[in-house]
């Protein structure tokens, strides 16, 4: 059988036919290979370069090898984070004709790492927890995907840092298994199995001393089963919501942060009934909302601030027609936050006189507006508008404000 290269780009098999595909994965020379640091698999897995591109090359047998192969295809075209497929390799022989196992070939996720190389130096407990966090939220944007994963473990995943953002890819979709819809029992399943991984991983960091003291690996298994549960629960709920829709979607917001997750996105769907509305959850480090608000808007606001004038954002933009993520002929989140601050937070601000503001920066006035019409829609069990609590909190907050802080003249 002559050597076949089954590839997603037609450039890829002439960078990839300059590997030695005569050898066995364990026995190919240093020149070919890009130290990185790999996890454990049940397969043999190298880095290597072909053309510009760092390649994982896994080795394994043919029918296991193009299975995965249109599984992470699969993944890719419904956008879930998993190790981006590019080839697989069949009909290898040796020097002397013996057939060699085929190979699946996947894009390095650059900036990304194995768990085991993390703990390296001894992660905080704070850190394990986003960790967990970001592999809940993977797990169950597999399940609502349709895809039983079969093996969910910290040694199937790559995590990524990237602008303060925690995220979990998947990297092992060998036992993994796609279908229209995923019963309760085979959920149930997937995280059963990720809870006892999880345990045994950490347990077998704890032998080596690499674990931190105050963390306990069986309760740190049992933790991503109540993540994934409360993140379930509230993303699969399904609402419809009325016109004045803006502060039932802020008390879903509000539900998720107290999860400890934020919004990433949000889709509205409109229809004669109502509006749906679908979130793709995140999980994010200190710092990172300041810094993506400074990015998108040119504000440079406190952490606090900067979150809740985000989620205000997130909310406004998507009521826009034109946006529209993942469409490259929509609008870019950058000119859709331009439009926000010209057309919603600078003239909300305005309404407040100068003279009621006090020492309150303008980022500070708009997240107590938002706070106050939080406040007077939950009590009106209805989004009030923006205009109506600003009226309110110019009538009947900002004056009691400034009369708490008139200094008292002794006699």
């Amino acid at each position: 059988m002559a050597l076949q290269i089954s590839a997603t780009n037609p450039e890829h098999p002439a960078l990839l036919l300059a590997l030695p595909w005569q050898l066995p994965l364990e026995q190919w020379p240093d020149e070919y290979l890009v130290p990185l640091p790999r996890g454990i698999s049940r397969h043999v897995v190298r880095y290597a370069r072909a053309g510009d591109e760092v390649v994982a090359v896994k080795e394994l047998a043919e029918r296991p090898a193009l299975r995965e192969y249109e599984l992470l295809r699969d993944l890719d075209r419904l956008a879930i984070p998993a190790v981006d497929p590019l080839a697989v390799v069949t009909g290898r022989t040796d020097g002397e004709g013996d057939p060699l196992e085929s190979v699946l070939i996947t894009r390095h996720l650059r900036g990304s790492q194995p768990y085991r190389s993390m703990f390296e130096t001894t992660m905080r407990p704070a850190t394990m927890h986003r960790l967990m966090d970001a592999l809940a939220v993977l797990l169950v944007r597999l399940h609502l995907a349709g895809f039983a994963w079969g093996d969910c473990s910290l040694s199937n995943t790559l995590f990524r840092r990237d602008a303060g953002a925690y995220a979990a890819y998947l990297v092992d979709a060998e036992t993994g298994d796609l279908h229209s819809q995923l019963s309760s029992g085979q959920r149930e399943y997937d995280l059963d199995l990720a809870r006892v991984n999880i345990s045994g991983e950490l347990l077998d960091l704890e032998a080596s001393g690499a674990l931190h003291p105050s963390v306990d690996p069986i309760e740190f298994g049992m933790e991503i089963c109540a993540r994934y549960q409360g993140l379930w629960e509230e993303l699969t709920r399904t609402s419809v919501y009325p016109a004045g829709k803006y502060h039932f979607i802020e008390r879903r917001i509000r539900r998720l942060n107290e999860l400890g997750f934020d919004v990433a996105e949000m889709q509205i769907q409109h229809s004669s009934n109502g509006d749906t509305v679908t979130f793709v959850p995140k999980v994010v480090d200190a710092g990172h909302h300041q810094r993506q608000l400074l990015r998108l808007t040119g504000l440079d606001t406190e952490e606090n601030q900067a979150r809740r004038l985000l989620s205000d954002l997130e909310s406004w933009m998507a009521t826009q027609d034109d946006y529209a993520p993942g469409d490259p002929l929509a609008a870019r989140p950058e000119v859709l936050a331009h439009r926000w601050v010209r057309d919603v937070f600078r003239p909300t601000v305005r309404e407040v006189p100068p003279e009621l503001r006090g020492s309150m920066d303008a980022a500070e006035i708009y997240h107590e507006l938002l706070e106050h019409r939080w406040y007077l829609s939950e009590r009106a069990q209805h989004d009030i508008g923006l205009d109506t609590a600003v009226e309110d909190f110019i009538k009947n907050v900002l004056p009691k404000a400034r009369e708490t802080l008139v200094p008292v003249t002794p006699e």
